[in-house]
């Protein structure tokens, strides 16, 4: 932490960082005990009441060290509860930076699900944006010059609306602005945190599209669909739970790009998985294993893909088990799109599989699978290769935003 990026702290961030140095403390406080209990193992000492737990006075040394941090913790959030309104009455109107925003998109990427189970104020709420502000779905929406064609762009893992609008060689690129130019549409962001379960946003989303029908200024006649990476599991769960609810909105869906989408999964978050199975092998490590699984719903969600409910409860999300998805085909009747990248020059089979993007596989983006029933139907002219180019630098490839608007124009035979 610079000097610079202190600038971007506030004081009522305390309450938030206290709440994930409890966390923190008792996180460490079990790694230790685990340890401590492998070691008394393996000369036979018995174990407390669960695994993992010493007993007698080790046992309550333990014990007391997460009663003490508890009450510390919620002491001292109480204390920061009350003082609040003059913290929040120092700051003023401060408004929120890019840098700051960043970070806690980054945050919630990898633990937004512990930091909504801990009511953490740096959990991020799902809200739709235009013009770098959330819009009010309570009432009618004021949007100036707002049009009858709505552009939704929903942004990956970790990762913020800010991030659609970055450079390529000294240019601002901005796939958004330049659709909205070129096609007469209204932009509207959608920012969520990207911890939780993809069907968890899936459903939020589908929800607050249905607000957005009904209150944005005028009759809205077409939707389109612009997704980054993770966004696109998220668009598809969020159509699967609007028709299963019987909501509207989907039949102004024409058209969705997906670039650079794990429609089957990462290698990364599998290879995570194969981690955890390495630690949990032999008891001197296990304990260790918790240091891998502090990564989010989110992130275990990508390790094949999961869009529904049902891909992931009732199972152990850090277990390695088979592919067991829900077959979930691109929805019917709306026009889809795949963008997927290689950083290499050419295609090949480690390329396909394993190296893609860098963090996504070009046969996962293309929605491509062993198992015939899985493999999504993107027409070959829906689909873009492009070499040399890393997941990030989706965004910010000028080709990329022209071949959009060639697919998206009106009178384009790909759309359907």
């Amino acid at each position: 932490m610079t000097p610079h990026h202190l600038n971007h702290l506030r004081p009522s961030d305390i309450r938030g960082i206290a709440r994930l140095a409890a966390q923190a403390t008792e996180g460490v406080t079990d790694i230790v005990e685990g340890v401590h209990q492998s070691v008394w193992s393996t000369v036979g000492a018995p174990g407390g009441p669960k695994p993992g737990r010493a007993r007698g006075i080790t046992g309550l040394v333990y014990r007391i060290v997460h009663g003490v941090t508890r009450v510390v913790g919620k002491g001292t959030d109480l204390v920061l509860s009350r003082l609040q309104p003059a913290i929040d009455a120092a700051e003023g109107d401060q408004r929120e930076t890019p840098q700051r925003e960043a970070v806690f998109a980054a945050l919630n990427g990898v633990m937004g699900d512990r930091l909504v189970e801990g009511e953490n104020p740096f959990a991020i709420p799902m809200t739709l944006r235009s013009g770098g502000e959330a819009l009010d779905l309570q009432a009618r929406l004021s949007i100036p010059d707002a049009t009858a064609k709505v552009l939704l762009l929903i942004h990956g893992l970790c990762m913020t609306d800010h991030q659609w609008c970055t450079q390529s060689e000294g240019q601002v690129v901005d796939h958004g602005a330049s659709l909205a130019t070129a096609l007469g549409h209204t932009p509207v962001h959608v920012r969520y945190n990207s911890g939780l379960h993809i069907s968890e946003n899936g459903r939020q989303l589908a929800s607050l599209l249905d607000r957005l029908v009904n209150q944005w200024p005028t009759a809205i006649e077409e939707l389109t669909v612009v997704v980054h990476s993770m966004g696109g599991l998220v668009i598809r769960s969020a159509i699967h739970e609007a028709n299963t609810s019987g909501l509207k909105w989907p039949d102004r869906l024409k058209s969705i790009v997906f670039l650079g989408t794990p429609h089957h999964g990462a290698p990364l978050e599998r290879a995570g998985s194969w981690v955890d199975g390495v630690l949990a092998a032999t008891p001197y490590t296990a304990p260790f294993a918790k240091l891998g699984q502090l990564r989010s719903a989110g992130i275990t969600d990508l390790r094949f893909g999961f869009v529904l409910d049902e891909d992931w409860r009732n199972r152990e999300r850090f277990s390695r088990t088979p592919d067991e998805r829900v077959v979930l085909p691109l929805p019917e009747g709306i026009a889809c799109f795949a963008v997927a990248a290689t950083t290499t020059n050419r295609r090949g089979a480690l390329a396909d599989r394993l190296i893609g993007d860098g963090l996504v596989p070009l046969h996962s983006a293309l929605g491509q699978h062993d198992d015939p029933r899985r493999c999504l139907d993107f027409p070959e002219a829906s689909q873009l290769i492009v070499y040399g180019t890393n997941h990030l630098a989706l965004l910010s490839d000028p080709e990329i935003t022209r071949q959009m608007v060639r697919w998206l124009a009106p009178g384009s035979s790909h759309l359907r």
